[in-house]
C-alpha cells in the first residue's frame, strides 16, 4: 500500500493518504536512559537524531520533532496504520541502543550491563481534535431511524 502525505492548506491538519484509508496519526514518545544516567551530549543528542530518522523511515514513519536532555529524549512521530507502535518503539531503542554505543564508547561508564535506554517508555497520541471536543462531535451525530 502505499501512502502519501499530503497537505490541504496552512490551517488543514497533514493527513497521510492510503489505498483503502485516510489517517492523522501522531504520537509523543520519551525515552529515559537506563537509570536516568546523565549521558548524552549536543553532538550525541544531534547524532541520535540521525538514527533515529533513518530508523523511522524503515518503517514508514516521519520523526517530526526532536529534542532531548542529558537523560531523555522526546520525539514525535506522524505513522500510518499499519504500524504497530510498540513494534517502532523497540526497533528505535534497539537499534539506537546499539549504534550510540558503537559510535560512542565513552557511554559504556554510564551504563549497567550495556543498556542504553530503560525498558519503560511514554507514548501519548497527539495531534486533531482533543478528546473532550471529539466527544461531543460523536454525541451530536444524527441518528437514522
Amino acid at each position: 500500500m502505499s501512502s502519501e502525505l499530503g497537505k490541504e492548506n496552512n490551517n488543514e491538519q497533514q493527513v497521510r493518504k492510503g489505498r483503502h484509508c485516510v489517517s492523522a496519526l501522531h504520537a509523543h514518545l520519551v525515552f529515559i536512559t537506563e537509570y536516568k544516567r546523565k549521558v548524552f551530549n549536543d553532538d550525541m543528542l544531534n547524532q541520535l537524531k540521525i538514527i533515529l530518522e533513518e530508523t523511522c523511515q524503515d518503517f514508514d514513519v516521519n520523526l517530526t520533532e526532536f529534542n532531548g536532555e542529558k537523560d531523555h529524549v522526546h520525539l514525535v512521530v506522524e505513522y500510518p496504520p499499519k504500524v504497530q507502535l510498540s513494534k517502532l518503539i523497540n526497533s528505535l531503542k534497539g537499534v539506537s541502543s546499539r549504534l550510540m554505543r558503537k559510535e560512542y564508547p565513552e557511554i559504556h561508564r554510564y551504563l549497567w550491563k550495556g543498556a542504553l535506554w530503560s525498558p519503560s517508555y511514554f507514548a501519548g497520541s497527539c495531534g486533531g481534535a482533543s478528546l473532550e471536543i471529539l466527544t461531543k462531535y460523536i454525541e451530536q451525530q444524527n441518528r437514522t431511524e
